[in-house]
């Protein structure tokens, strides 16, 4: 049986099989590990007053952050610092430095490393983006703006699904709180390429228009126009009010969503695989 890394569940385990007088190679076979691991575990991370389970997996941990600490440069974790304060995810700081030829640390580790601030009070876990579920409306008329050559998803063709091509857009209205303001948003599908535009209001001659004006310089690049949103909920939650919004602003969430590495793209981000450039 090969070296298994215990959890802290498996760590409560031992400490009652301990208390109970359970033998360590009976441990190992309740745990699915090798006894060797019980006893690394217990010569390891048995403290002043015996084996605790909840100081042995900080120790544990501890051991684990120093030791990545140890193999990671200084200025990788520098790199992991600023990119998690542009607000990339874990996943995509350690997808993106593969894809440069540059050292990579694991999602895992930069996890620790964020919480590891937090406890010394840092802020890293401010820039964490939370993934909420979004809910499904019942029963709602959808009186939002008509864009222009807009098919349906229902209606989308199969290579439009296949994201395969260039040019295939997913429109959106996003309406502030209390219906203060509005935003339009274009996501290109194979790239997640997208475009915004502060609206007047939601009514469909201002969409139309927006829609227009923004998809303008790419005229070679559109095909079709369906419904749907994406990650501009991030910056634009629904209880949020769109009355301080500005045009500096929109063009910020901008540049941050096209300029972001997406796992769906290899890590390339929006803006390379669009214009089939690198940074």
């Amino acid at each position: 049986m090969s070296y298994t890394q215990l959890i802290e569940d498996d760590r409560i385990e031992i400490y009652a099989m301990k208390k109970a007088g359970v033998k360590q190679y009976t441990m190992a076979a309740q745990i699915g590990c090798h006894s060797s691991t019980i006893s690394s575990e217990l010569k390891r991370n048995t403290g002043q007053r015996g084996y605790q389970p909840k100081q042995a997996q900080q120790k544990a941990m501890q051991r684990r952050r120093q030791k990545v600490s140890t193999r990671i440069t200084v200025m990788t974790w520098g790199r992991v610092d600023a990119l998690t304060r542009q607000e990339f995810s874990p996943e995509q700081i350690c997808g993106r430095p593969a894809l440069e030829g540059q050292q990579t640390v694991s999602h895992e580790s930069i996890y620790q490393y964020i919480y590891a601030d937090k406890a010394k009070g840092g802020n890293l876990h401010g820039f964490l983006r939370c993934q909420k579920k979004r809910k499904k409306r019942y029963g709602s008329n959808d009186r939002r703006g008509k864009t222009p050559n807009r098919v349906s998803i229902a209606e989308r063709s199969a290579v439009v699904e296949e994201r395969s091509r260039i040019g295939d857009w997913e429109a959106d209205t996003i309406i502030g709180k209390g219906q203060s303001g509005a935003i339009v948003s274009l996501v290109e599908r194979a790239s997640r390429y997208t475009l915004l535009r502060q609206l007047p209001s939601k009514h469909a001659e201002p969409v139309r228009d927006a829609i227009i004006e923004l998809l303008m310089p790419f005229k070679d690049r559109e095909l079709t126009i369906t419904k749907g949103n994406g990650l501009v909920r991030q910056y634009a939650p629904k209880k949020k009010t769109f009355t301080h919004v500005d045009d500096t602003l929109i063009d910020m969430i901008t540049r941050k969503l096209n300029h972001r590495p997406r796992k769906s793209l290899g890590f390339k981000t929006p803006h390379e695989v669009f214009f089939n450039t690198s940074q």
